[in-house]
Protein backbone atom coordinates (compact mmCIF):
# COMPACT_ATOMS: atom_id res chain seq x y z
CA UNK A 1 0.00 0.00 0.00
CA UNK A 2 1.12 3.57 -0.60
CA UNK A 3 1.18 6.08 2.23
CA UNK A 4 -2.40 6.94 3.21
CA UNK A 5 -3.87 7.98 6.55
CA UNK A 6 -5.18 5.13 8.72
CA UNK A 7 -8.85 5.01 9.70
CA UNK A 8 -9.24 7.67 12.39
CA UNK A 9 -11.80 5.88 14.54
CA UNK A 10 -11.92 8.38 17.46
CA UNK A 11 -12.47 11.27 15.04
CA UNK A 12 -15.27 9.47 13.18
CA UNK A 13 -16.94 8.49 16.46
CA UNK A 14 -16.87 12.15 17.52
CA UNK A 15 -18.31 13.14 14.12
CA UNK A 16 -21.24 10.74 14.49
CA UNK A 17 -21.88 11.95 18.04
CA UNK A 18 -22.07 15.54 16.77
CA UNK A 19 -24.76 14.85 14.17
CA UNK A 20 -28.15 16.31 14.97
CA UNK A 21 -26.90 18.41 17.88
CA UNK A 22 -27.54 21.70 16.08
CA UNK A 23 -31.28 21.65 15.46
CA UNK A 24 -31.16 25.24 14.16
CA UNK A 25 -29.17 24.06 11.15
CA UNK A 26 -31.19 24.17 7.90
CA UNK A 27 -29.64 20.87 6.79
CA UNK A 28 -31.02 19.19 9.93
CA UNK A 29 -34.57 20.03 8.87
CA UNK A 30 -33.99 19.36 5.17
CA UNK A 31 -32.93 15.79 6.00
CA UNK A 32 -35.86 14.95 8.29
CA UNK A 33 -37.10 12.38 5.74
CA UNK A 34 -33.84 10.43 6.28
CA UNK A 35 -33.61 10.72 10.06
CA UNK A 36 -34.44 7.11 10.95
CA UNK A 37 -32.06 5.82 8.30
CA UNK A 38 -29.34 8.19 9.54
CA UNK A 39 -29.67 6.85 13.09
CA UNK A 40 -29.28 3.32 11.70
CA UNK A 41 -26.25 4.33 9.61
CA UNK A 42 -24.59 6.02 12.58
CA UNK A 43 -25.27 3.14 14.99
CA UNK A 44 -24.05 0.52 12.50
CA UNK A 45 -20.82 2.42 11.88
CA UNK A 46 -20.27 2.77 15.64
CA UNK A 47 -20.87 -0.95 16.14
CA UNK A 48 -18.33 -1.85 13.45
CA UNK A 49 -15.82 0.59 15.00
CA UNK A 50 -16.40 -0.97 18.45
CA UNK A 51 -18.03 2.16 19.91
CA UNK A 52 -21.68 1.17 20.09
CA UNK A 53 -22.15 3.00 23.41
CA UNK A 54 -21.01 6.35 21.99
CA UNK A 55 -24.70 7.25 21.51
CA UNK A 56 -27.19 7.04 24.37
CA UNK A 57 -29.23 3.84 24.09
CA UNK A 58 -32.41 5.07 25.78
CA UNK A 59 -32.46 8.32 23.82
CA UNK A 60 -32.11 6.37 20.60
CA UNK A 61 -34.89 3.92 21.47
CA UNK A 62 -37.14 6.80 22.51
CA UNK A 63 -36.56 8.51 19.16
CA UNK A 64 -37.38 5.35 17.24
CA UNK A 65 -40.61 4.82 19.16
CA UNK A 66 -41.60 8.48 18.66
CA UNK A 67 -41.70 7.74 14.91
CA UNK A 68 -44.36 5.03 15.30
CA UNK A 69 -47.34 5.58 12.99
CA UNK A 70 -50.13 3.95 14.95
CA UNK A 71 -52.64 4.26 12.13
CA UNK A 72 -50.42 2.24 9.77
CA UNK A 73 -48.73 -0.03 12.30
CA UNK A 74 -45.18 0.83 11.22
CA UNK A 75 -42.54 3.56 11.43
CA UNK A 76 -41.99 6.86 9.65
CA UNK A 77 -38.60 8.52 9.26
CA UNK A 78 -39.42 11.29 11.74
CA UNK A 79 -42.19 11.97 14.27
CA UNK A 80 -45.48 12.69 12.48
CA UNK A 81 -44.22 11.34 9.15
CA UNK A 82 -46.19 8.62 7.38
CA UNK A 83 -45.03 5.04 7.76
CA UNK A 84 -42.62 3.72 5.13
CA UNK A 85 -41.02 0.33 4.57
CA UNK A 86 -37.47 1.73 4.51
CA UNK A 87 -37.77 3.59 7.82
CA UNK A 88 -39.57 0.57 9.29
CA UNK A 89 -36.62 -1.68 8.40
CA UNK A 90 -34.18 0.84 9.91
CA UNK A 91 -36.28 0.98 13.09
CA UNK A 92 -36.25 -2.82 13.36
CA UNK A 93 -32.49 -2.92 12.80
CA UNK A 94 -31.88 -0.23 15.44
CA UNK A 95 -34.10 -1.93 18.00
CA UNK A 96 -32.42 -5.28 17.35
CA UNK A 97 -28.92 -3.80 17.70
CA UNK A 98 -30.05 -2.16 20.94
CA UNK A 99 -31.68 -5.39 22.19
CA UNK A 100 -35.06 -3.67 22.37
CA UNK A 101 -37.32 -5.61 20.01
CA UNK A 102 -39.64 -6.15 22.96
CA UNK A 103 -40.79 -2.54 22.43
CA UNK A 104 -42.17 -3.52 19.03
CA UNK A 105 -45.71 -4.63 18.14
CA UNK A 106 -44.37 -7.35 15.85
CA UNK A 107 -47.73 -8.72 14.58
CA UNK A 108 -48.83 -5.25 13.47
CA UNK A 109 -45.51 -4.54 11.73
CA UNK A 110 -45.61 -7.90 9.94
CA UNK A 111 -49.16 -7.21 8.78
CA UNK A 112 -48.09 -3.78 7.46
CA UNK A 113 -45.13 -5.25 5.55
CA UNK A 114 -47.14 -8.05 3.96
CA UNK A 115 -49.89 -5.61 2.95
CA UNK A 116 -47.43 -3.83 0.65
CA UNK A 117 -46.71 -6.81 -1.62
CA UNK A 118 -48.14 -6.35 -5.10
CA UNK A 119 -49.57 -9.06 -7.41
CA UNK A 120 -46.29 -9.05 -9.38
CA UNK A 121 -44.32 -9.98 -6.25
CA UNK A 122 -42.65 -6.61 -5.78
CA UNK A 123 -43.33 -4.45 -2.72
CA UNK A 124 -44.49 -0.86 -2.54
CA UNK A 125 -42.54 1.40 -0.22
CA UNK A 126 -45.67 2.77 1.42
CA UNK A 127 -49.38 3.30 0.95
CA UNK A 128 -48.72 5.71 -1.93
CA UNK A 129 -47.47 2.89 -4.12
CA UNK A 130 -43.89 3.54 -5.37
CA UNK A 131 -42.40 0.16 -6.28
CA UNK A 132 -38.94 -1.24 -6.97
CA UNK A 133 -36.54 -3.96 -5.84
CA UNK A 134 -35.26 -1.92 -2.88
CA UNK A 135 -38.58 -2.22 -1.10
CA UNK A 136 -38.73 -5.93 -1.82
CA UNK A 137 -35.38 -6.31 -0.04
CA UNK A 138 -36.57 -4.17 2.88
CA UNK A 139 -39.56 -6.47 3.29
CA UNK A 140 -37.55 -9.71 3.07
CA UNK A 141 -34.88 -8.37 5.44
CA UNK A 142 -37.41 -7.11 8.00
CA UNK A 143 -39.52 -10.29 7.95
CA UNK A 144 -36.38 -12.36 8.42
CA UNK A 145 -35.19 -10.29 11.39
CA UNK A 146 -38.64 -10.54 12.98
CA UNK A 147 -38.82 -14.31 12.49
CA UNK A 148 -41.81 -14.15 10.15
CA UNK A 149 -40.27 -15.01 6.79
CA UNK A 150 -42.56 -18.04 6.64
CA UNK A 151 -45.52 -15.71 6.03
CA UNK A 152 -44.02 -14.41 2.78
CA UNK A 153 -45.03 -15.76 -0.63
CA UNK A 154 -41.46 -16.73 -1.54
CA UNK A 155 -42.12 -17.94 -5.09
CA UNK A 156 -43.94 -14.76 -6.03
CA UNK A 157 -41.15 -12.67 -4.49
CA UNK A 158 -38.37 -14.59 -6.24
CA UNK A 159 -40.34 -14.41 -9.47
CA UNK A 160 -40.14 -10.62 -9.43
CA UNK A 161 -36.40 -10.63 -8.72
CA UNK A 162 -35.97 -12.97 -11.69
CA UNK A 163 -37.68 -10.38 -13.90
CA UNK A 164 -35.10 -7.78 -12.80
CA UNK A 165 -32.14 -9.92 -13.92
CA UNK A 166 -30.25 -8.73 -17.00
CA UNK A 167 -28.03 -10.32 -19.68
CA UNK A 168 -24.89 -8.99 -17.95
CA UNK A 169 -25.69 -10.92 -14.77
CA UNK A 170 -26.76 -7.80 -12.90
CA UNK A 171 -30.14 -6.64 -11.64
CA UNK A 172 -32.13 -3.47 -12.17
CA UNK A 173 -34.61 -1.61 -9.98
CA UNK A 174 -37.50 -3.22 -11.82
CA UNK A 175 -38.10 -5.39 -14.85
CA UNK A 176 -36.31 -3.92 -17.89
CA UNK A 177 -34.18 -1.43 -15.92
CA UNK A 178 -30.40 -1.35 -16.42
CA UNK A 179 -28.11 -3.15 -13.99
CA UNK A 180 -27.03 -1.04 -11.00
CA UNK A 181 -24.74 -2.09 -8.15
CA UNK A 182 -27.17 -1.03 -5.42
CA UNK A 183 -29.95 -3.04 -7.08
CA UNK A 184 -27.57 -5.97 -7.45
CA UNK A 185 -27.04 -5.85 -3.69
CA UNK A 186 -30.73 -5.75 -2.79
CA UNK A 187 -31.61 -8.57 -5.19
CA UNK A 188 -28.66 -10.80 -4.28
CA UNK A 189 -29.09 -10.19 -0.54
CA UNK A 190 -32.84 -10.92 -0.76
CA UNK A 191 -32.09 -14.15 -2.64
CA UNK A 192 -29.48 -15.07 -0.02
CA UNK A 193 -32.01 -14.60 2.79
CA UNK A 194 -34.52 -16.71 0.85
CA UNK A 195 -31.86 -19.40 0.11
CA UNK A 196 -32.38 -18.90 -3.63
CA UNK A 197 -28.94 -17.89 -4.92
CA UNK A 198 -29.50 -20.48 -7.65
CA UNK A 199 -31.27 -17.61 -9.45
CA UNK A 200 -27.94 -15.77 -9.86
CA UNK A 201 -25.49 -16.28 -12.74
CA UNK A 202 -22.68 -16.03 -10.24
CA UNK A 203 -19.64 -15.94 -12.53
CA UNK A 204 -21.15 -13.43 -14.96
CA UNK A 205 -22.33 -11.22 -12.10
CA UNK A 206 -18.95 -11.57 -10.36
CA UNK A 207 -17.29 -10.29 -13.55
CA UNK A 208 -19.74 -7.36 -13.79
CA UNK A 209 -19.10 -6.42 -10.17
CA UNK A 210 -15.32 -6.66 -10.57
CA UNK A 211 -15.59 -4.35 -13.59
CA UNK A 212 -16.90 -1.64 -11.29
CA UNK A 213 -13.36 -0.96 -9.99
CA UNK A 214 -11.70 2.06 -11.57
CA UNK A 215 -7.96 2.78 -11.92
CA UNK A 216 -7.96 4.87 -8.71
CA UNK A 217 -9.23 1.85 -6.75
CA UNK A 218 -12.75 3.15 -6.14
CA UNK A 219 -15.92 1.42 -7.29
CA UNK A 220 -18.75 2.83 -9.37
CA UNK A 221 -22.37 1.74 -9.55
CA UNK A 222 -22.61 1.16 -13.31
CA UNK A 223 -20.45 1.61 -16.40
CA UNK A 224 -19.08 5.09 -17.24
CA UNK A 225 -19.92 6.55 -13.82
CA UNK A 226 -17.65 8.06 -11.18
CA UNK A 227 -16.32 6.14 -8.20
CA UNK A 228 -18.18 6.57 -4.91
CA UNK A 229 -17.36 5.28 -1.42
CA UNK A 230 -20.89 3.93 -0.88
CA UNK A 231 -20.31 1.32 -3.60
CA UNK A 232 -17.59 -0.07 -1.37
CA UNK A 233 -20.54 -1.68 0.37
CA UNK A 234 -23.06 -2.24 -2.43
CA UNK A 235 -20.49 -3.97 -4.66
CA UNK A 236 -18.44 -5.68 -1.93
CA UNK A 237 -21.48 -7.02 -0.10
CA UNK A 238 -22.74 -8.76 -3.24
CA UNK A 239 -19.21 -10.06 -3.91
CA UNK A 240 -18.96 -11.34 -0.33
CA UNK A 241 -22.27 -13.19 -0.70
CA UNK A 242 -20.96 -14.76 -3.93
CA UNK A 243 -17.47 -15.34 -2.43
CA UNK A 244 -15.89 -13.13 -5.11
CA UNK A 245 -14.11 -10.34 -3.16
CA UNK A 246 -10.67 -11.66 -4.26
CA UNK A 247 -11.67 -10.71 -7.83
CA UNK A 248 -10.90 -7.02 -7.11
CA UNK A 249 -7.81 -5.18 -5.88
CA UNK A 250 -8.59 -4.91 -2.16
CA UNK A 251 -5.55 -2.78 -1.30
CA UNK A 252 -6.42 -0.11 -3.88
CA UNK A 253 -10.04 0.01 -2.71
CA UNK A 254 -8.92 0.31 0.92
CA UNK A 255 -6.68 3.25 -0.03
CA UNK A 256 -9.54 4.93 -1.88
CA UNK A 257 -11.93 4.68 1.09
CA UNK A 258 -9.30 5.97 3.52
CA UNK A 259 -8.46 8.88 1.18
CA UNK A 260 -12.09 10.06 1.40
CA UNK A 261 -11.84 10.68 5.17
CA UNK A 262 -12.24 14.23 6.49
CA UNK A 263 -9.26 14.31 8.85
CA UNK A 264 -10.29 17.66 10.32
CA UNK A 265 -13.95 17.29 11.23
CA UNK A 266 -14.37 13.53 10.87
CA UNK A 267 -16.60 11.43 8.67
CA UNK A 268 -16.13 9.95 5.22
CA UNK A 269 -17.26 11.53 1.93
CA UNK A 270 -18.31 10.02 -1.39
CA UNK A 271 -14.83 10.77 -2.76
CA UNK A 272 -11.71 12.69 -1.61
CA UNK A 273 -12.25 16.38 -0.95
CA UNK A 274 -16.06 16.30 -0.77
CA UNK A 275 -18.30 16.94 2.23
CA UNK A 276 -18.60 13.93 4.56
CA UNK A 277 -21.95 12.54 5.69
CA UNK A 278 -23.17 9.70 7.87
CA UNK A 279 -24.34 7.64 4.86
CA UNK A 280 -20.88 7.45 3.29
CA UNK A 281 -19.24 7.14 6.72
CA UNK A 282 -21.25 4.01 7.45
CA UNK A 283 -20.78 2.39 4.07
CA UNK A 284 -17.10 3.32 3.95
CA UNK A 285 -16.53 1.67 7.33
CA UNK A 286 -18.68 -1.27 6.22
CA UNK A 287 -16.54 -1.70 3.12
CA UNK A 288 -13.35 -1.58 5.18
CA UNK A 289 -14.75 -4.27 7.49
CA UNK A 290 -15.46 -6.58 4.53
CA UNK A 291 -11.92 -5.89 3.28
CA UNK A 292 -10.48 -7.15 6.58
CA UNK A 293 -9.26 -3.76 7.81
CA UNK A 294 -7.67 -4.16 11.27
CA UNK A 295 -9.46 -3.15 14.46
CA UNK A 296 -13.00 -3.40 13.09
CA UNK A 297 -15.82 -5.76 13.95
CA UNK A 298 -17.12 -8.18 11.32
CA UNK A 299 -20.12 -6.89 9.37
CA UNK A 300 -22.76 -9.19 7.93
CA UNK A 301 -23.03 -8.15 4.24
CA UNK A 302 -26.54 -9.59 3.82
CA UNK A 303 -28.20 -7.57 6.60
CA UNK A 304 -25.59 -4.78 6.96
CA UNK A 305 -25.51 -5.33 10.70
CA UNK A 306 -22.89 -6.68 13.13
CA UNK A 307 -22.08 -10.25 12.09
CA UNK A 308 -21.95 -11.50 15.66
CA UNK A 309 -25.54 -10.34 16.26
CA UNK A 310 -26.88 -11.92 13.05
CA UNK A 311 -25.10 -15.18 13.85
CA UNK A 312 -26.56 -15.19 17.37
CA UNK A 313 -30.04 -15.07 15.79
CA UNK A 314 -29.26 -18.08 13.58
CA UNK A 315 -29.55 -15.99 10.41
CA UNK A 316 -26.01 -16.14 9.02
CA UNK A 317 -25.71 -17.10 5.36
CA UNK A 318 -22.66 -18.48 3.53
CA UNK A 319 -20.91 -15.20 2.75
CA UNK A 320 -17.16 -14.72 2.95
CA UNK A 321 -15.25 -11.48 3.66
CA UNK A 322 -11.47 -11.09 3.58
CA UNK A 323 -9.58 -12.24 6.71
CA UNK A 324 -9.18 -9.60 9.43
CA UNK A 325 -5.69 -8.09 9.29
CA UNK A 326 -3.65 -7.59 12.45
CA UNK A 327 -2.22 -4.22 11.34
CA UNK A 328 -2.69 -1.84 8.42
Amino acid sequence: MTSVAALDIPLHVKYIQSLGQNKDDLVYHMTAHLRMNAVYWGLTALCVMNHKDALDREDMIAYVMSCWDDEAGAFGAHPDHDAHLLSTLSAIQILMMQDALDRLDIPRVVKYILSLQQPSGVFAGDAFGEIDARFLFCAVNALSLLGHLHELDVEKTVGYIRQCRNFDGGFGARAGAESHAAMVFVCVAALAILDRLDEVDQDTLGWWLAERQLPNGGLNGRPEKLEDVCYSFWVLSAMAILNKIPWINADKLTEFILSAQDLEGGGIADRPGDQPDVFHTNFGVAGLSLLGYPGLEDLDPVYCMPARLIESKGLRKGWKALPRKVSA
